[in-house]
C-alpha cells in the first residue's frame, strides 16, 4: 500500500465521494494499491482493466474513430476512459491509465509514453471531440526505466493527479508532469 493510495482514499472518504478506475498498461495495479488500504470499500466502487484496445470502446465508451485514428495511447483516450468508467460504475470520480510500458513501441508511441487522467463531478467529455467541460485533467508522462518501473510510476502519477484535483479542485488544461520527465536518474520512481 502506498502513501498516495492512503491519501486518495482519505480525501474521498472525507468528502463522501466515490472512485472508479480504468486501467490499461497498469493492468490492475492502481486498483490493487487502493484495495490494499483498509476501508477502501468506503470510496472505491470498482475498476475495469481494458488492456485490449477494442475493450476501451466496448466497455468504457471510448470513441471508436479516435481509437482508429490515434490508437490507445492518446490523451483524449485517457480522458474518455476516465469518464467512461466513472459513468459505467456510478462514481463521482474516474481515473485512467493508458500508455506504453514496453518492451516495444505501440501505436507509433515510444516506450515510456503514458497518459493518466482524472474526471470528476460536473465533467463531461464529448466523444470524438477535444471539447471537455468540468473537472477533468490529463497528464502526459515520458518515463524512463524498465517495464515494471514505468507501470509503478504510472500508478503513482494517476493517484497523485487525483490527489491534486481533490485538494486543489483544479480543472482544465493538459500539463506535463515535470516530476516524471527524467525517472531514469531516480530508478523510475
Amino acid at each position: 500500500m502506498t502513501d498516495e493510495a492512503v491519501e486518495v482514499l482519505r480525501l474521498l472518504t472525507g468528502r463522501g465521494e466515490t472512485l472508479a478506475v480504468a486501467e490499461s498498461l497498469t493492468g490492475g495495479l492502481v486498483a490493487a494499491e487502493l484495495v490494499a488500504v483498509p476501508g477502501a470499500s468506503k470510496a472505491l466502487r470498482g475498476s475495469v482493466t481494458a488492456y485490449a484496445t477494442e475493450l476501451k470502446h466496448q466497455l468504457l465508451g471510448v470513441d471508436a474513430d479516435l481509437l482508429a485514428e490515434y490508437g490507445a495511447v492518446h490523451p483524449d483516450v485517457a480522458l474518455q476512459m476516465a469518464a467512461g468508467v466513472r459513468e459505467a460504475l456510478g462514481a463521482d470520480w474516474g481515473i485512467a491509465t493508458t500508455g506504453v510500458a514496453g518492451p516495444e513501441p505501440q501505436d507509433g508511441q515510444p516506450v515510456g509514453t503514458v497518459y493518466v487522467a482524472a474526471v470528476g463531478p460536473g465533467a463531461s467529455v464529448a466523444k470524438g471531440t477535444r471539447n471537455f467541460a468540468g473537472s477533468r485533467k490529463v497528464l502526459e508522462l515520458r518515463l524512463n526505466g524498465e517495464r515494471m518501473e514505468i507501470r509503478r510510476e504510472s500508478v503513482r502519477s494517476v493517484l497523485g493527479l487525483l490527489t491534486e484535483e481533490l485538494v486543489g479542485g483544479h480543472s482544465g488544461e493538459r500539463t506535463e508532469n515535470a516530476r516524471a520527465q527524467d525517472t531514469e536518474q531516480n530508478g523510475g520512481f
